[in-house]
Parts: C-alpha cells; sequence; structure tokens
C-alpha cells in the first residue's frame, strides 16, 4: 500500500508538517492552488524573550488575488538577514545552535538569492527533512495531471501517484467528500496531533505551534523523540 498526503507549502512549518511526510511515502507540495493571505504560505512564528514572533517572507500580491502559491513571488530581498538575526537574537543560547547555525545560515543565503514563494520553501522543508531523518519522496501537484472538483483532485492526484492511501490534514474534513475516496478505492485518514510530549524550550511557557526551527535548536538529533511519526 503506498501512501500519500498533500498539502500546501509554509514557510519553516510547525512539527507537525513534517510528522505528515514522514508517514507517507510520497509528499506532494499543492502549490498550483490560490495562495491564502495571513496565511502559513510565507510566514511562521518562533519564540523570543518578548513573546512570539512572527517571520514573515515579504511577497507580492497587490492586484494578484488569484495567484497561485508556485506564481507568488518575494517582493524584497533584505528579509533573510532580518530572519537570520531574529533567530540568532532568540535561540543563541539554545543546546544546539551553534551546531545547526552554519547550516540554516546557509539555507538563508540561498534563499535570499531566490525569487519565489514555492522555491524557498521548497529549499527549508528538503533540508529540515535531512536534519529531522526524514527520507520520503516529495513531488509537485503540477508534476500530474488535475481534476476538477476539490476532493475528486485530490483523490486522482493519489491514484496518479500510484497511491491507495491518503493521509489528510485534520482541517480539510470541512471540505473532503469522504465518499470520494471510497468510490476510488482510496483509503482515507486524518493526521491527529494530539499527544505530542513537550520539550525544553526557551522563554517561558511551553508552546507546540512553532516554527521546526524550535525543535530543531532545542533537541537536535533527539528531535524525533518529541515528534509523533518516529
Amino acid at each position: 500500500m503506498k501512501k500519500v498526503a498533500i498539502l500546501q507549502s509554509d514557510y519553516i512549518p510547525w512539527k507537525g508538517y513534517f510528522d505528515i511526510i514522514n508517514k507517507v511515502d510520497e509528499f506532494i507540495l499543492y502549490d498550483d492552488m490560490q495562495y491564502t493571505r495571513r496565511d502559513w504560505r510565507n510566514r511562521n512564528q518562533i519564540k523570543t524573550a518578548n513573546g512570539m514572533q512572527w517571520l514573515t517572507i515579504p511577497v507580492d500580491t497587490k492586484g494578484k488575488y488569484h495567484q497561485k502559491i508556485n506564481e507568488t513571488k518575494v517582493s524584497s530581498h533584505k528579509w533573510a538577514q532580518e530572519h537570520v538575526r531574529a533567530i540568532q537574537l532568540s535561540y543563541a543560547h539554545a543546546p544546539f545552535y551553534k551546531e545547526y547555525a552554519p547550516v540554516i545560515g546557509e539555507l538563508y543565503a540561498k534563499a535570499e538569492e531566490l525569487e519565489m514563494l514555492s522555491d524557498i520553501n521548497y529549499l527549508f522543508l528538503k533540508k529540515l527533512c535531512e536534519l529531522f531523518g526524514i527520507q520520503t519522496k516529495i513531488t509537485w501537484s503540477s508534476d500530474y495531471t488535475l481534476a476538477e472538483g476539490k476532493t475528486e483532485r485530490l483523490a486522482e492526484l493519489v491514484k496518479s501517484a500510484g497511491g491507495s492511501y491518503y493521509l489528510s490534514g485534520p482541517a480539510a474534513k470541512d471540505y473532503i467528500v469522504d465518499e470520494v475516496f471510497e468510490k476510488a478505492g482510496i483509503e482515507l485518514e486524518y493526521m491527529s496531533y494530539e499527544g505530542y510530549p513537550e520539550y525544553p524550550q526557551l522563554h517561558g511557557d511551553f508552546v507546540h505551534q512553532v516554527s521546526a526551527l524550535d525543535l530543531l535548536f532545542m533537541t537536535g538529533p533527539d528531535a524525533h523523540k518529541y515528534m509523533l511519526s518516529f
């Protein structure tokens, strides 16, 4: 049974995103979907001494209400160094910051040269998968022919990838029509984020919903112990 998951790309997403990737055989980036503003596509949060802070990639959206994620361009290249500085201020005293800071810094240097948001998200996603020991194949929905209909398109993507099992994010329960997967002979399961253990964090009370950089800098090679898919 080949397992498939399909999600829009996020900017350095939280650990739950990586758990979904690790639980399947092929992960499809759904970046030919419409870009949504004030969402996770171009931003995420880190913990700081002054509370939660957004790291946001500036993108060009003026007059482009229907552009796709993979059509969305960065509007300024100053963001990369700003994010590097914010991360350093927040995590300089984290147990594994010195070990991983050069790797993350190199990623930002490469990201600074990229124009498309999807390419930046993919760059970070691939490297963090490697650092977390995740070997899942990552492809793009644009690699496949897309069907009409919200649920029908997902089911067809799974079939086109040779899958017979679809792992969905829990939020998709609001719109997925389960019967479409049943008729297609595809087993449907929704990811549960219940049961995450806490790990040592800097800056106050524990927070699960932060960029996976937090987990990396705080736990290093033991990150898998605080995830659900290992």
